[in-house]
């Protein structure tokens, strides 16, 4: 389990390949400057060496060019994934000045942002995935509050109540646990990832 903690920024990560391949699927991402957090998940299509090649070329773009704003981050994406299986993919960046976060996904990634005031966030997806191929983005710009928390995953994890997970622990640790409880290892490459902006 990866933790990370940085500026207004406190997150734990977990990662599952599916049967226990040595590759996986599934790639992440994650920085904090003084001015922004930013994070990607990438699922490429299927699963072992080529779905881990087109979900690392995803992360390796974002890494390299995460200053950008998010829609250019998603079209670089789909550029680089001409000639590879292609990947679902979804990228926030969330600013801390701002209390604002932008938002944008392709592909069956699933991102749940919930504030202290009980209300829950959940930008609808759009279907298909980056393949270097001409794609529509929704990239849509939200508010969020001081101490929300945000869960971001693959489709690997099938997890319903979200909003009572959220919210149901004081500390994030004991969120990641309930969670990691739910993870069928044999099912699919799983990512998932729980977040608290500050």
């Amino acid at each position: 389990m990866g933790y990370f903690q940085q500026n207004e920024i406190e997150l734990y990560a977990e990662q599952v390949s599916k049967n226990g391949n040595p590759y996986c699927g599934d790639s992440y991402y994650y920085a904090s400057t003084n001015d922004y957090f930013v994070c990607v998940l990438a699922d490429g299509l299927g699963s072992g060496k080529y779905a881990y090649e087109s979900s690392h070329e995803v992360v390796e773009i974002v890494e390299q060019n995460h200053h950008e704003d998010v829609g250019i981050l998603m079209d670089l994406c789909n550029n680089a994934l001409q000639k590879k299986r292609g990947a679902a993919v979804a990228i926030i960046k969330a600013y801390y000045h701002s209390k604002e976060f932008v938002y944008s996904c392709v592909g069956n990634i699933r991102f749940y942002m919930y504030s202290p005031e009980g209300k829950i966030t959940y930008p609808l997806p759009v279907t298909g995935f980056l393949s270097g191929r001409p794609q529509k983005y929704q990239t849509k710009r939200y508010s969020y509050e001081a101490n929300s928390r945000f869960l971001l995953h693959s489709d690997g994890l099938n997890i319903s109540g979200v909003k009572a997970v959220l919210q149901k622990y004081p500390t994030l640790h004991s969120t990641m646990h309930d969670i990691q409880s739910l993870v069928d290892g044999t099912a699919d490459d799983t990512t998932y990832i729980v977040g608290s902006l500050l």
